[in-house]
């Protein structure tokens, strides 16, 4: 174990990140003994599970309906959410040596609670590894029934949670770090607590727990009201005590209840520590926390203590998104401050790339990106800027091709159900030229890159949840996919592993990997006759080493500055000659510059 680092400092591996996050349930399918039941998933959903309910296999169609979804009364994007696939930590063990020739060095999963949704934001036990996850679910179930879940000490291990165990090994073997996802804001409403409120209602000792709650003594099976995240009624929220808006930052103030943080802490305490013994090398490695802003910063700021005291190392990295959609994103810096977050993901970053190196409604100029760039940036401590998570797409947004391909505003009309042309089909040359140079952009800037699982594989997606299809491993031979019912244009393909984009990813991330300078080194626009110019050029320097990155997103050849025609090539794309002076349309080169 290193040596400890200072309380308000990210751990010094979060510089090396390159991060690869996995949705567990499209990931990969290793094993049919495992799968998901119409009981399993019967609270995530709004709608009652079709009696005809069966596994969706992982090549089908996208767009087209499940054989029990064709007689129901709902639009695709509803019943889309009883799909299963099957997706498991066994596909997951099966696929850590593909992560480990891509060069991945640490992984974000998105949650693996216990819970009854495709997602697993809805937790039924926070403590507990989705049993369909692991390789025994109903001995898993018995396991756990024996439980009294408010009392850790009578807390047991599945074979769920012992094979994440062994899959957080398997990734310490090969130095790749792993973070988990949990959302300290709500519960599902299969939650163990949630289940006794329903229950016990007046009586239940947990009455307290969650936000709002009234009774209605109208004898029904709920007989009360709650506040529910986002309106969606099986999302209930923890209740927030003391809380108020900071006018100055903006932030939510106050705190979870004394019972509802002992139970987190001792969850956290549990997955950092599962030994019991302190060898936290045994456990996760950090987490990622959901709609961090939603949450009391007291309860943050004590999160933070109780982690750091137990592993010095520990990453910490927020969902900090929306002020007000679709236009204004909240300012991360109060939670960069050292008492709360190390990272956020950066939203923030790709909302203004996305305008640059895209050719939507959001288009800007270079003068104008950089002004946005260094105003991002400002007035945050550059341990943290080095360690911010630069995603191109994720769970929760468009894949990165599919993004890219449109005009719409960032996350606004980005699916079919939303906008009749919203295309989904396989974009263009300049389409892929366009994602390429923003990931080249991604690997050779400032901050740590992330990848959502499949987009290495030039996988398509709009929003979610268009954007959570099973992965297209190469050997899976997958039916054609056709056009949304809801798309005003038809289309037909193969989803395919595309090779050459797996190529790029993988240069990309061994160039970041060998030279520091692209992880450690000073970030420096340059900015002379900028308004002349389509090139996006800027300089990267640590001790004696200087790279200089160059990006062409225009439809002219342009010319390169005298001083950065020269230089050891490191990386290029659509470029011939290393040394000529001009640079052609969509093009971009990395070069290592003498001092």
């Amino acid at each position: 174990m290193p040596e400890n680092i200072a309380f308000e400092s990210p751990p010094d591996w979060a510089l090396n990140a390159i991060w690869y996050q996995i949705f567990v349930e499209r990931f990969r399918k290793g094993s049919d003994t495992n799968n998901p039941t119409p009981e399993s998933i019967k609270h995530g959903a709004l709608d009652e599970v079709p009696a005809d309910w069966c596994l969706t296999h992982w090549s089908h169609n996208w767009y087209k309906n499940d054989n029990y979804a064709e007689n129901l009364s709902l639009d695709f994007y509803r019943s889309v959410q009883f799909r299963r696939y099957g997706g498991d930590l066994i596909g997951v063990l099966q696929k850590i040596n593909y992560l480990k020739d891509l060069g991945i060095t640490a992984v974000y999963f998105n949650p693996l609670n216990f819970a009854p949704s495709l997602h697993k934001y809805d937790a039924a036990y926070y403590h507990h590894i989705d049993v369909h996850f692991g390789p025994n679910p109903q001995k898993d179930l018995e396991l756990i029934a024996k439980e009294d879940p408010s009392d850790p000490t009578t807390w047991v291990w599945t074979e769920a949670d012992l094979l994440f165990l062994k899959v957080v090994k398997e990734f310490h073997t090969h130095k790749i770090k792993v973070i988990l996802d949990f959302s300290w804001n709500h519960t599902g409403n299969a939650f163990w607590a949630f289940r006794d409120l329903q229950k016990n209602q007046k009586n239940s000792k947990y009455k307290n727990w969650y936000e709002n709650v009234a009774f209605n003594n109208d004898n029904t099976i709920e007989g009360f009201t709650y506040k529910s995240w986002n309106n969606i009624t099986n999302l209930p929220e923890f209740n927030k005590i003391n809380k108020k808006i900071d006018k100055a930052t903006g932030c939510l103030e106050g705190n979870l209840l004394s019972e509802v943080k002992d139970h987190i802490f001792e969850v956290c305490k549990r997955w950092m520590d599962p030994s019991g013994t302190g060898d936290v090398s045994l456990g996760i490695d950090g987490m990622r926390l959901d709609v961090g802003d939603h949450v009391p910063m007291g309860f943050w700021r004590e999160l933070r203590k109780f982690v750091r005291n137990l592993n010095p190392h520990f990453f910490l990295v927020g969902e900090v998104w929306w002020k007000e959609w679709p236009d204004d994103l909240l300012d991360p810096r109060p939670w960069l401050k050292g008492d709360v977050f190390d990272s956020v993901m950066h939203y923030h970053w790709f909302k203004i790339a996305r305008g640059y190196f895209g050719d939507s409604d959001d288009n800007i100029d270079l003068v104008e990106y950089i002004s946005k760039m260094q105003n991002t940036y400002y007035d945050i401590n550059i341990k943290n800027c080095q360690v911010l998570m630069n995603l191109v797409a994720s769970h929760d947004s468009p894949r990165l091709l599919t993004s890219i391909q449109n005009r719409n505003k960032y996350k606004y009309h980005c699916k079919p159900a939303e906008d009749k042309n919203y295309l989904t089909n396989i974009p263009d040359p300049e389409t892929y030229s366009r994602a390429i140079l923003l990931v080249i952009h991604q690997f050779t800037f400032l901050g740590t890159p992330h990848i959502w699982n499949g987009d290495e594989m030039g996988m398509l997606g709009a929003d979610d949840p268009d954007n959570r299809k099973p992965l297209i491993w190469p050997d899976i031979v997958f039916e054609s996919e056709t056009a949304s019912s809801f798309s005003d244009y038809q289309y037909v393909f193969k989803p395919i592993f595309n090779g050459f984009m797996h190529t790029i990813f993988k240069k990309l991330i061994s160039l970041r990997k060998k030279y520091e300078v692209l992880r450690k080194g000073d970030c420096l626009f340059y900015t002379e006759d900028i308004k002349k110019s389509n090139l996006l050029m800027y300089t990267r320097q640590y001790n004696s080493s200087k790279v200089v990155i160059c990006i062409n997103v225009s439809h002219d050849t342009e010319t390169i500055p005298d001083q950065f025609q020269k230089g050891k090539p490191l990386f290029q794309y659509n470029i011939f000659d290393s040394f000529s002076a001009e640079i052609p349309p969509f093009s971009a080169f990395v070069k290592l510059i003498s001092l």
